[in-house]
């Protein structure tokens, strides 16, 4: 699978981390991440890898800031994009299952690193649901209601 990554200052080092994780699985990564640990504006790397979420480019995508919240903020701003601020296995599979969320955020300051490497292989390795929930997903792209 081609996974987009992206991160801020504060998730540069996890970036790394999951980076080689991901291609230890086996995973091709695309990197759309801040060059160094200098600090910078998360929505800006943020977008740049939903962007290629959305577009097909990649597959899925993986960002990291602080606390994993402000980035999935600015990923969720593009149309199509569902990405889960991940907190807990069961909120990360249930995204995939009930919302097809496409990109997971990860906290750097909140979440230790084997518990992202958990949430991550939970989030990779959960399927859609779909049925009712695909009927779901398109209400939330509908711009009529």
């Amino acid at each position: 699978m081609k996974i987009a990554v992206a991160s801020d200052h504060a998730g540069y080092d996890y970036r790394q981390m999951l980076k080689e994780y991901l291609l230890s699985l086996g995973h091709e990564v695309e990197d759309f991440g801040c060059p160094d640990k200098s600090s910078c504006d998360y929505p800006t790397f943020g977008r740049r890898a939903a962007r290629a979420v959305q577009s097909g480019e990649c597959e899925r995508g993986v960002l990291v800031c602080g606390t994993g919240f402000g980035i999935s903020l600015s990923a969720n701003r593009l149309e199509g994009i569902r990405c889960v601020n991940a907190t807990d296995a069961l909120t990360v599979r249930l995204s995939r299952l009930h919302n097809n969320s496409n990109m997971i955020s990860l906290g750097a300051r909140v979440i230790g690193e084997e518990e992202a490497k958990f949430l991550l292989d939970t989030f990779l390795q959960t399927p859609f649901e779909g049925g009712r929930h695909a009927r779901r997903i398109a209400l939330i792209d509908d711009k009529t209601i």
